[in-house]
């Protein structure tokens, strides 16, 4: 895992500059560093930079950016490509120096062109410039790993692993995109395409971009509705067939991500996907025992760390586990804004730090469970989502009723109880999976006069899916996984300079998972059905069976608590009419009642602490970077 960017620009960027740009992402690759700029066709001049942690070959033959034997391409590149020995196989005929995988993307691109990435098993960001041809592609890896934003400035691009080298390219406005604050504030996230910034996007998973003299196409390589689509066309056999299969490419998944040339653990939470990983890992081990890492909360409703610490004794896994108080995970809230470099909301980001901060003492690469939820239909959402179809036939006829005239006048849909106003108000076909959430939107209209980008997603008619579990799951796979899990992984592990792994998200694992029947999935209310019975296998069942927990942070006593004055600050209406971008009137009376309001009852400001703390989360990082 690395840190690259670049430009290719008719404005003169000095190498200084290129440097100063790079060295904001330190943190993402101390290990070494690369800048390198120079002319192109066209008036036009190329900068390719790259921070290094070093995993694969450790020497300096590994250094980017990196040319081609021929000097024909230049590639600055962020991942793993896990099947590169495979890959180097097949292109016996390149005069490789190096033991690592870049130089494989290299050798494959002179041998199939930029078809090659259809070839690569992996997470990557890669920029290459080819020089014959002119052309610069940006490519993400198929379900969003490894982040990649760009600049478009008219016939300029600039692109970085992260906002911060764009934030520090020269001329760069800071000009906030207006249009996804509402949206952010709602899903605690900015997902794909977007970024906080006008003009500034984010390369989708599965997506190239091709920038020649100033003209720019995209395209997907890799579109999770068409794989889905592709897949689901060829079903796999019987139940206990497709377990045998899918543990044989969840176990060759994690015996690629063990290759490495500094040493590899696991994080281990002792719910089922982690659990798996580490089980699978501790097979392929041997007698070596695996690194393991968990974090322990001293509130008994939140902690896992005792189930992880059984399962790794069942393991026989070098088990590290640190218990934390409340005030460490406080500490940590200031350094939010500079590793999550536009506004994120995901709460779970600090104890994801902790665990990451735990594992760097010891480990570079680390195992993770992610994905599970996503492809085999883990989430309680689910289970609502399941019952909401159920009961859809219902919900419009009442909501048709609510809507004549008579009954309209006298408001009563809003008489409704709760639970039947969100099945009834639940009538957009395009969001039909995105249940509930109408309060939030309400307060978050109110908090802004601009926003024109919607607050859900009306994408899923085109997964052409009729059953509703499947089509959310394949939803949260495009949207909540590169959007929130993963970006919160990655930022989480580079903070701390490790590398995260996540053999659930290998592109065999993923598209096997579009082949099986749902059943195999969701079963008389069993989540993730077929991992749990691969992971009895190599685990006792009572070790594993429980209700998720997930990591929890007190927000609500925090934000009442030692937060309390700088959010009361954050929402002065000195500072929101100065800053210029919220309904000041409105956000600072929403926050007051929010701080005044108890934490009990339908009506109390604990139900909205999730937009207190987006609204927190997006100043703080305003603050940061442009107050």
């Amino acid at each position: 895992m690395c840190g690259i960017c670049g430009f290719i620009s008719k404005k003169r960027i000095t190498n200084e500059q290129l440097k100063a740009m790079n060295d904001t992402m330190y943190h993402r690759g101390p290990n070494d560093s690369g800048e390198e700029i120079f002319d192109a066709a066209g008036g036009y001049c190329v900068g390719m930079a790259h921070r290094r942690l070093s995993i694969l070959d450790l020497s300096m033959l590994g250094h980017q950016p990196m040319h081609s034997c021929d000097d024909r391409l230049v590639i600055a590149y962020n991942g793993e490509i896990y099947n590169f020995l495979e890959l180097k196989e097949e292109l016996k005929d390149y005069p490789f120096v190096s033991n690592g995988d870049t130089e494989v993307i290299l050798a494959a691109y002179l041998k199939w062109g930029i078809s090659c990435i259809d070839r690569f098993q992996g997470m990557f960001a890669i920029a290459l410039y080819d020089k014959k041809t002119d052309d610069l592609y940006l490519v993400r890896d198929r379900i969003g790993k490894k982040p990649l934003y760009y600049w478009r400035d008219g016939e300029n691009l600039v692109f970085a692993s992260e906002l911060k080298p764009i934030m520090n390219c020269p001329d760069f406005p800071r000009t906030i995109n207006k249009s996804i604050v509402k949206r952010y504030l709602y899903q605690q996230c900015v997902n794909e395409p977007y970024s906080i910034f006008e003009n500034v996007y984010k390369a989708q998973p599965g997506e190239v971009i091709q920038f020649h003299l100033g003209t720019v196409k995209k395209w997907k390589y890799w579109d999770i509705a068409k794989v889905y689509a592709a897949k689901k066309s060829e079903p796999v056999g019987t139940y206990e067939e497709a377990k045998e299969e899918l543990k044989a490419i969840l176990k060759d998944s994690v015996k690629k991500r063990m290759i490495a040339d500094v040493p590899v653990g696991a994080f281990l939470s002792g719910g089922y996907d982690s659990s798996l990983v580490t089980a699978l890992a501790q097979d392929i081990s041997g007698s070596t025992p695996v690194k393991t890492y968990s974090i322990g909360f001293n509130e008994e409703r939140y902690n896992e760390a005792k189930y992880a610490k059984e399962v790794a004794k069942h393991l026989g896994t070098d088990h590290t586990e640190l218990y934390i108080d409340e005030s460490a995970m406080y500490e940590m809230v200031d350094s939010i804004p500079k590793y999550y470099d536009e506004p994120f909301a995901d709460s779970s980001q600090i104890p994801s730090m902790l665990v990451a901060g735990l594992a760097a003492k010891e480990v570079t690469v680390v195992l993770s469970g992610d994905g599970g939820d996503e492809f085999f239909c883990g989430y309680n959402i689910y289970d609502n989502v399941a019952q909401a179809q159920k009961l859809d036939f219902l919900g419009q006829l009442t909501y048709s009723v609510c809507n004549m005239p008579p009954f309209r006048k006298m408001g009563l849909f809003e008489k409704l109880p709760f639970r039947v106003q969100v099945v009834a108000g639940n009538h957009e076909k395009e969001t039909k999976t995105q249940i509930g959430g109408r309060t939030y939107i309400k307060v978050i209209d109110k908090m802004l006069p601009e926003g024109s980008v919607p607050f859900k997603f009306p994408i899923e008619s085109k997964y052409q899916e009729p059953n509703w579990q499947e089509r959310r799951m394949l939803l949260d796979e495009e949207t909540y996984l590169p959007g929130d899990i993963l970006c919160k992984v990655d930022r989480a592990s580079m903070k701390y300079s490790i590398e995260a792994r996540c053999p659930i998200l290998d592109v065999n694992v993923m598209e096997f998972s579009y082949r099986l029947p749902h059943k195999y999935k969701y079963a008389n209310g069993i989540k993730k059905r077929i991992l749990k019975d691969i992971a009895y296998d190599y685990i006792p069942k009572e070790l594993l069976d429980r209700p998720k927990v997930g990591f929890g942070v007190p927000l609500d006593k925090w934000m009442r608590g030692p937060l309390k004055e700088r959010l009361v600050e954050m929402c002065s209406l000195d500072y929101l009419k100065k800053q210029g971008l919220f309904d000041a009137e409105y956000v600072n009376q929403f926050i007051s009642q929010y701080l005044r309001t108890g934490d009990k009852g339908p009506a109390s400001g604990a139900n909205y602490s999730k937009v207190a703390w987006s609204f927190f989360a997006f100043q703080q990082w305003y603050d940061e970077y442009l107050a």
